[in-house]
């Protein structure tokens, strides 16, 4: 059974581009599979891409925020967890 591992919470969500500002609180990295959960958001998704300041990042550590394309709305405040198993 897959395991949820906390990574970082969403600060701003861009709607007409629909990518997610996400302030991270742990590593992540492009090909880490994410579930993505609020009071009305709830869905998973492969991370294919992610930029820092604009430019694209294979990875990107604690403490950094980053913009992924998201495949559905979020909304601030929701929780971005790593899938792990």
């Amino acid at each position: 059974m897959s395991k949820l591992e906390e990574v970082g919470k969403v600060a701003h969500y861009y709607s007409k581009i629909s990518v997610a500002v996400i302030e991270l609180r742990a590593p992540l990295k492009v090909g880490d599979r994410i579930a993505v959960k609020g009071m009305t958001t709830d869905f998973e998704q492969a991370v294919e891409s992610m930029q820092i300041e604009h430019v694209n990042v294979k990875e990107a550590k604690e403490g950094d925020s980053i913009g992924l394309k998201v495949k559905d709305r979020v909304r601030p405040a929701d929780l971005v967890y790593k899938i792990i198993g």
